[in-house]
C-alpha cells in the first residue's frame, strides 16, 4: 500500500466559532468546502494553510453526534488524521491481508472513499484512509487572487513564479534562467504563438 500524503488533521471542537476564529484571524487559515451531515450530527469544515496543508474542524450539531462522546471530558482536540490513498480497495485488501482490523468502509469512486482502523490497532490514533474521486475538488474556492493569478520575481539566478491556488493560497517555484526560457517556450507552444 503506498499513501499519497496526509490529506488533512481533523480537530474537534465544542467552540466552533472561536476555533474558527483562531485558526483564520491568527494563524491565516483559509475555508473551504464545509457541509452539515445531518444523519451523523456534525459540521465539518477543511481549512488551507501555508502550502496547502490542510486541517479540519469538526464540531457535534445534536444529542446524538458521535462526537458527543470524544468531546465529553474536553473542549477539543485532534480527533483523526486523514492519509490519502489511490486506491482504496488495495489498501482494504492489504489491511485484511495483514489482519488489520478497520471499519466504515465507503466506496465512491466519483467522490470519496474511505475506511478507518481504530486507535487500538493504530498506535493511539483513529486513521482514516481516504481515495478521492474525480468529482471531490470540484468546490467553489472561498478566496480568489484579485488581478492576476501569478506573480513573477525576479531572483540573482533567475525567477520566482508563484501562481494563486483556488484553496487561497500562493504555491511558488523557483526557476533558473534555464527553466524560465524552457517555461516561455512551453508556453508559446501550447497557445500556438
Amino acid at each position: 500500500m503506498t499513501i499519497s500524503r496526509i490529506d488533512h488533521v481533523s480537530i474537534a471542537v465544542r467552540d466552533y466559532k472561536g476555533a474558527r476564529k483562531f485558526f483564520e484571524t491568527i494563524l491565516g487559515a483559509v475555508s473551504g468546502a464545509s457541509a452539515e451531515d445531518s444523519n451523523l450530527e456534525y459540521f465539518w469544515n477543511i481549512f488551507t494553510l501555508g502550502d496547502m496543508s490542510r486541517l479540519e474542524l469538526i464540531t457535534p450539531t445534536g444529542d446524538g453526534s458521535f462526537l458527543n462522546n470524544f468531546l465529553k471530558d474536553r473542549e477539543g482536540g485532534v480527533h483523526h488524521v486523514t492519509l490519502e490513498a489511490p486506491d482504496i480497495r488495495e489498501t482494504k485488501r492489504l489491511l485484511d491481508e495483514n489482519n488489520i482490523p478497520h471499519f466504515g468502509f465507503m466506496y465512491n469512486p466519483d467522490y470519496w472513499s474511505e475506511l478507518y482502523i481504530h486507535p487500538r490497532d493504530a498506535f493511539g490514533v483513529l486513521i482514516q484512509i481516504a481515495q478521492m474521486g474525480p468529482e471531490y475538488h470540484n468546490v467553489e474556492p472561498t478566496k480568489r487572487a484579485e488581478g492576476k493569478r501569478w506573480k513573477i520575481e525576479p531572483t540573482e539566478k533567475g525567477c520566482d513564479l508563484s501562481i494563486h491556488h483556488p484553496g487561497g493560497v500562493w504555491l511558488k517555484v523557483s526557476l533558473d534562467r534555464e527553466e524560465v526560457g524552457e517555461l516561455a517556450k512551453d508556453l508559446e507552444q501550447a497557445v500556438g504563438i
